[in-house]
């Protein structure tokens, strides 16, 4: 016998299935072997799904409680206030604040709407038969009659202290999304308006901590300064300097292109907001020759003998300049405060 003759022999026949195969079943719709449904206690017990209704409901109220948390943190707690939590050390308690009861907020609705469903939503065991993609026209009808018979076995018709206490919570939720625009801008204060700046406020060197006078500064150089009274000791100094930051430059007077740069400057020293106007960084790059200076976070630039106005990169607006002035000691002073908000510009800014 040959071997493609034994071949064909192993061969299963096509009337006999091969070893371990299981015959299809004559009915499409034979049973597919799921188990007995075993109703839930809540099915057959209106007490338990009661309880079961007053804790979905605790769950979304506790979401619509936790919303309130997080909008009163960020009334209540400074932003550089820092509390001790275990394990966690030292944080900062607003951002501790709004972490947990946001999360609690949110995990509190999908804790609810999970209960909702375990207990007292229909668990039937329904399957399902393979069809094509295209349903046709009774498949479609019978979609939407098992939709309302599940809207109508979950009981939201029925139990409206559920159905209340969760659009509470889904309507509240939104509400710290809200909040979180108030970081556009320093609403409902005008805390980006002013600054430490005002008239008769002497120019310290930052370097140095000695007033400037006009002998101090050379053509070309570039001078930061802080108002006098301010000290790094001081312990609002990082908040305060980061909208009083200076930068002084002197230019040959003949050089200046704006004529209010040079009516609010001292022989060619001009005195402008260290302060980006894009995202805040602080400018520290100077060009002698072009009397240009660059951000060296997103290479915004600024023309000082222009009015400190933008010729590249993505800036608004220009740089805010600071008129000043020589005292009777010949130091160099402040006329006043920035005539603008210094910094990036924000929503409520006129």
């Amino acid at each position: 016998m040959s071997s493609q003759e034994n071949s064909e022999e192993n061969l299963p026949s096509e009337q006999e299935p091969a070893h371990g195969a299981v015959e299809p079943a004559d009915d499409p719709f034979a049973d597919p072997g799921l188990p007995a449904h075993k109703p839930r206690i809540q099915d057959i017990d209106e007490r338990a799904a009661k309880r079961s209704e007053r804790v979905v409901a605790f769950l979304f109220t506790l979401s619509m409680l936790a919303t309130i948390g997080f909008i009163a943190s960020y009334v209540i707690f400074p932003v550089d206030k820092i509390i001790f939590v275990f394990p966690f050390g030292h944080v900062s308690a607003l951002n501790f604040s709004l972490g947990l009861t946001l999360g609690v907020a949110l995990f509190t609705i999908g804790a609810g709407a999970v209960h909702w469903a375990r207990t007292l939503m229909s668990d039937v065991e329904m399957p399902a038969d393979r069809h094509p993609i295209e349903a046709p026209a009774e498949v479609k009808a019978q979609v939407l009659a098992d939709f309302a018979a599940g809207a109508a076995e979950s009981g939201f018709g029925r139990r409206k202290l559920i159905r209340t206490t969760m659009f509470g919570a889904m309507a509240m939720v939104p509400l710290a999304g809200v909040m979180l625009l108030r970081d556009l801008g320093p609403l409902p204060e005008k805390k980006l308006r002013k600054t430490l700046w005002a008239r008769g406020k002497v120019l310290i060197n930052m370097n140095t901590n000695q007033p400037l006078r006009p002998e101090d500064v050379a053509v070309g150089s570039l001078t930061f300064a802080m108002p006098q009274g301010l000290s790094e000791s001081d312990e609002d100094f990082q908040t305060q300097i980061a909208k009083a930051a200076l930068m002084i430059v002197r230019i040959q007077p003949d050089n200046i292109k704006d004529k209010k740069e040079r009516e609010w400057a001292h022989d060619g020293i001009v005195a402008f907001s260290k302060i980006c106007t894009h995202v805040g960084c602080p400018i520290s790059l100077y060009e002698q020759q072009t009397h240009h200076v660059l951000c060296p976070c997103h290479q915004s630039t600024f023309d000082l003998s222009d009015g400190a106005r933008v010729i590249f990169g993505p800036a608004g607006h220009p740089l805010p300049q600071l008129r000043i002035g020589v005292n009777g000691e010949g130091n160099l002073e402040a006329l006043g405060d920035f005539a603008e908000p210094v910094g990036p510009a924000f929503w409520e800014r006129g």
